[in-house]
């Protein structure tokens, strides 16, 4: 798929998401450079909320929460508004897909990474045709968006593990009022972050090299 064939992994226990977009840029510049080859950043980050270009304001119904002040930052990803916060383990996959220029083959290729990964946990996951992104049936468990430079790719998916869902309660996710989310943990299963990286790294190998 890509013309660089490795796949290196940088691992934060938890970023900022400004500092994380700060570091995305700096991958994609070395990517295109020639300096290094493709790379999954993983990361959690303190509750935020993110524009993408589709999203707007308005879709952020509060910034409180039981109390607590969720920041708000617009993000140069497709798709409308998403939350990040601890529980929610992001992947970040800088690569290079020059070699078939093809953004949508992309964007399913992060859905079937995830899809993968959930079957590895016994959850039988899927698309639907509410949106991009990973579902369970009507709930949606990952978020996936994407942003492009020269044919290197970056941002990439969220997956709720264990995160405070009520935290979705202060926007329209994704651009759908009813709030169609879903966890591993209100699924039943108790998956640690390291466990859910290990395989994700692993089909992220299987389908990115």
């Amino acid at each position: 798929m890509s013309q660089h064939q490795t796949l290196e992994v940088i691992r934060h226990e938890r970023q900022a998401y400004p500092d994380s977009v700060a570091e995305q840029e700096k991958l994609v510049a070395e990517l295109l450079a020639g300096a290094r080859g493709n790379t999954l950043v993983f990361t959690e980050h303190p509750p935020v909320y993110t524009l993408g270009t589709s999203g707007s304001d308005a879709d952020v119904l509060t910034r409180v929460i039981d109390g607590e002040t969720i920041q708000v930052f617009p993000t140069g990803r497709g798709g409308e508004v998403t939350y990040h916060g601890p529980g929610q383990l992001v992947c970040y996959v800088i690569v290079d897909i020059s070699g078939e220029q093809d953004l949508h083959k992309h964007v399913r290729r992060l859905e079937e990474m995830v899809i993968r990964t959930l079957a590895e946990f016994g959850i039988e996951a899927g698309r639907n045709e509410r949106g991009i992104g990973v579902w369970i049936g009507d709930k949606k468990i990952a978020a996936v968006g994407v942003r492009c430079r020269k044919w290197v790719t970056y941002h990439g998916i969220a997956l709720n593990i264990n995160p405070n869902m009520k935290h979705f309660d202060g926007i329209v996710t994704c651009g759908m009022a009813d709030r169609p989310v879903i966890s591993l943990a209100e699924l039943g299963v108790d998956a640690l972050r390291s466990e859910v990286e290990e395989v994700i790294t692993q089909m992220a190998d299987e389908l990115f090299l």
